[in-house]
């Protein structure tokens, strides 16, 4: 996978939670818009497959590459479209104040301006979700027609350590987009339009109303994309194949550590299935695509070990998508921090894992029986350093009118703002000198307010605040009390990521062994169909839900639901670090039980001194891949 890929999709992640933070935006739109990814890609992954050997594998990724070029440039255009961005300042209007005076409802109806705004938002999102799935297209032949080219070309020795080297490398294409988020966001969002000075002097990245340049990444990840996507048009359709013997590459791969007789039965079950009449063409390929289908779900070595990749890709999944967001929540951190963080500790981590993991498989030679219980141990072990988690964290600060009511009646508001006429959809946390935070100086009860003698463009503090003892209010949130655990989370974080990646390379090798050579890329199409439709797509919308659940008060634009503006701290880290060891305790389970039949089947064919192989069943005869995992032909 090129870095430049990667380096889009996960600059996308930290700009798509930006977008989330924005009061006029949808909440739930941006996990919409990282679905249609997944959807555009599941959708064509089979039938890109399916040509495997038949094309120019290099040529069709470089243009897949250029696609998701286009589609990052795409993606850039609803900043140039939309109107600047606006946000609430006492400054020029006094609507977040406390007004006296003023006899407009709280409860005001949506204004023109309002409406047209909302309109013009849900258009671009269109927009967006159209590059989006237009990156999945793109994406679709990396992975399958990637990996299968270099397994092909390589040494049966080398294939695990190159394919290693492979995914280690891609991990620096999402570390590289989350410290070129955490460079962007601390820009801001209207950097290139008119009336900037005023918004770059009041607003800081710490504000709650601060809005990053989301789009900025965008268009370096576009240069990047069709740099890295040129050199694929240059590579040959076939190289030289490291094994010098007499034997090709699929013969290898399915014959390897087997006796003299196995590989002759294998040699022929092979021929017997490459050669069959109609598969040569794409109707042919229509045809026979369901009974390949059926027959490599039959298999219940592939098919577990799908499923438990599969458990551990939604672990993944909740980590890329919504780890930002809960150290942001969590420990009181901003945007900016978060995609440093994640950038610089957890990815690289990441990395060495999966290098290690392959540098083990070249070692050790870990074989089709050991890698599930080597899988098993390593990942218990990941498992185990997130109990911790649950304790290090904070309830959440004391906020009036979410979790911390003044009057008996939680539905009452408090009368010291009672005649203020404060708007449903401001949000511009004040803190009390008393620890008390309020949704904004209206909540607060503020009537007035001095500047900073250093900036004029910025609010000292709130004054003639009647809900607060002091009278007096400081802009912005109060201090949950966590920061200090933040860097230990990260880094545990990142150990149990170290730890799990040493697996990644032993399981994806086993994936590649189970099959023979000219089904490789079929079957890994399959894999991430698989793993697609049963992790990436619904992971990110569970995760979401818990973690919507979580909500204490809603931001509302218009009486409509947008993004969160208060969580239960206790409740989304139960259950945003529960779900993923949920997710990994259902990926072990499924391990041991790959780990069993193996050792069941081993045995069984041990006890068996017939090599032709007459006393397996039916249907493993003409399955080269159930020949060798369930009757007795080891690697």
């Amino acid at each position: 996978m090129k870095p430049g890929e990667e380096a889009f999709l996960l600059t996308v992640e930290p700009r798509a939670e930006t977008m989330d933070a924005n009061p006029r935006r949808d909440a739930k739109k941006p996990r919409t818009l990282r679905c249609s990814i997944k959807i555009s890609n599941s959708i064509l992954i089979v039938f890109v497959s399916y040509f495997g050997n038949r094309v120019h594998r290099p040529r069709i990724i470089g243009v897949g590459g250029l696609l998701m070029a286009i589609s990052a440039m795409m993606l850039t255009l609803p900043h140039f479209l939309s109107q600047p961005y606006e946000y609430g300042s006492v400054l020029h209007n006094r609507h977040e104040m406390c007004n006296l005076q003023s006899t407009s409802n709280s409860t005001q109806s949506c204004n023109r301006d309002e409406t047209r705004r909302l309109t013009d938002t849900n258009n671009l999102w269109l927009l967006m979700a159209s590059a989006q799935l237009l990156f999945g297209v793109g994406s679709v032949p990396i992975q399958p027609y990637g990996i299968s080219y270099i397994d092909d070309f390589a040494g049966p020795a080398n294939s695990p350590l190159y394919i290693a080297i492979l995914f280690a490398v891609s991990v620096f294409g999402p570390a590289i987009g989350y410290l070129l988020g955490s460079v962007m966001l601390r820009v801001y969002v209207d950097v290139n339009k008119k009336d900037l000075g005023e918004a770059a002097l009041q607003l800081r990245p710490d504000d709650p109303r601060w809005i990053g340049a989301w789009w900025m990444g965008l268009l370096i990840s576009t240069g990047c994309l069709v740099l890295t996507s040129i050199p694929y048009f240059f590579f040959p359709r076939t190289m030289a194949s490291q094994d010098h013997g007499e034997k090709n590459d699929g013969e290898r791969s399915m014959t390897e550590g087997a006796g003299e007789e196995d590989k002759k039965l294998f040699s022929e079950v092979t021929r017997s299935e490459s050669g069959s009449e109609d598969e040569d063409s794409l109707l042919g390929f229509l045809k026979s695509f369901p009974k390949k289908f059926v027959d490599l779900l039959l298999s219940p070595l592939f098919l577990i070990l799908v499923l438990a990749q599969c458990c551990f890709s939604s672990v993944i999944a909740g980590l890329a998508t919504f780890l930002n967001k809960y150290l942001e929540r969590q420990y009181a951190t901003t945007a900016v921090y978060a995609n440093l963080l994640f950038g610089s500790v957890n990815l690289p981590s990441v990395a060495v894992g999966m290098l290690a993991g392959g540098v083990i498989m070249k070692r050790v030679g870990l074989s089709l029986k050991a890698i599930p219980r080597f899988s098993v141990v390593m990942l218990t072990i990941s498992t185990l350093f997130y109990i911790p988690l649950f304790w290090m964290g904070c309830s959440t600060q004391k906020v009036s009118e979410v979790n911390h009511f003044q009057n008996s009646q939680s539905w009452s508001p408090p009368s010291c703002y009672s005649n203020c006429n404060c708007p449903n959809s401001t949000f511009n946390p004040v803190c009390s000198y008393d620890g008390i935070e309020y949704i904004s100086p209206c909540h607060a009860g503020c009537t007035n307010f001095t500047k900073d003698p250093d900036n004029t463009h910025r609010i000292r503090e709130y004054t003639n605040c009647s809900c607060t003892a002091s009278t007096k209010a400081k802009p912005g949130p109060c201090e949950n009390g966590c920061s200090h655990f933040l860097h230990p989370v990260i880094i545990v974080i990142a150990l149990a990521s170290l730890i799990a990646c040493l697996t990644h390379n032993p399981m994806y090798m086993m994936v590649l062994r189970s099959v023979p050579s000219d089904e490789k890329s079929f079957a890994i199409g399959i894999q991430f169909l698989l793993m697609r439709l049963l992790a990436w797509l619904p992971a990110p919308a569970l995760f979401g839900m818990a973690i919507d659940t979580s909500c204490l008060r809603w931001r509302t634009v218009c009486e409509k639901k947008f993004s969160c503006g208060y969580y239960d701290n206790n409740m989304l880290r139960n259950r945003y670090l529960g779900l993923q060891v949920g997710y990994k305790v259902m990926g072990i389970v499924l391990l041991m039980i790959l780990g069993w039949k193996a050792h069941r089947t081993e045995e069984y064919s041990l006890a068996d001194d017939k090599k032709d192989h007459s006393d397996c069943p039916a249907g493993k005869q003409g399955d080269p891949n159930l020949l060798k995992l369930c009757c007795g032909v080891k690697r």
